[in-house]
């Protein structure tokens, strides 16, 4: 079996409602390339018909795979998806697609050379944000200036939801990483700059979904308590901090 160039992972906890329009969009858009690639739906935790929704989808899509995963959380689903995947590249992609799949191009050789990891950001030069209140957009500065001072300073937006990694990086990072809910993106990129990978921002055009579970102040707090864990797994030694 070939190994494609492209994996597209998609965590899916309760998303019934939002799946089926963007599988259709993203199977539209692959369909339209040159290169071999692959969908992962990983669904984990839900009690609605997402893993009956996504197993529809697969019956008529060779090239997608759906994973039950029956633990919680978002950094276990992203987890599970990226060690399963067989892909060059894996993205990891909110199946709101608050970005438009057809940007996972610019995520890609040869439009985006020589990197290890590729991460989608709504706040460098180029991004633009469509829709988003100013008390969302406030709410989502603020979280990211915590993660700045503390753990990811060079960092502009770590939490947008849309990342890509060479297999290498992820089967190393994801490898080692232990957290499974929200703020596994900070531990993995938190144990690449560690190692030494090459780590660029692609600014995206991010569209504003109501149905966000963001809260600034909770969501702050939590980040911070998960930032001191980050650290102290890292001192404990739970990490390996060589690169593999």
């Amino acid at each position: 079996m070939s190994i494609p160039l492209l994996s597209i992972i998609i965590p899916a906890h309760n998303e019934e409602n939002r799946l089926p329009a963007s599988l259709e969009q993203v199977f539209a858009f692959l369909q339209a390339q040159s290169y071999g690639a692959e969908v992962l739906v990983i669904e984990n935790g839900s009690s609605d018909r997402t893993l009956e929704v996504a197993q529809g989808f697969a019956a008529q899509h060779s090239n997608l795979r759906v994973i039950h995963e029956p633990g919680r959380g978002k950094g276990l689903a992203v987890r599970r998806g990226m060690l399963e995947a067989r892909g060059q590249y894996r993205f990891m992609c909110d199946a709101d697609l608050s970005m438009p799949i057809e940007e996972v191009n610019n995520f890609l050789p040869p439009r985006l050379p020589d990197f290890d990891i590729a991460i989608g950001s709504r706040e460098i030069s180029g991004a633009v944000r469509y829709n988003e209140p100013s008390y969302r957009h406030l709410g989502g500065r603020l979280i990211n200036l915590v993660i700045r001072i503390l753990i990811l300073p060079r960092l502009e937006d770590t939490q947008c939801g849309f990342k890509c990694f060479r297999a290498e990086a992820a089967t190393d990072l994801f490898g080692r990483q232990v957290m499974d809910g929200w703020s596994f993106d900070i531990e993995v990129l938190y144990l690449a700059e560690r190692a030494g990978y090459r780590i660029v921002e692609v600014p995206v055009h991010w569209y504003y979904r109501s149905e966000s579970k963001v809260n600034a102040v909770r969501d702050a707090i939590r980040m911070i308590e998960d930032i001191l864990q980050i650290r102290a797994n890292m001192r404990r030694g739970l990490y390996n901090a060589s690169r593999t």
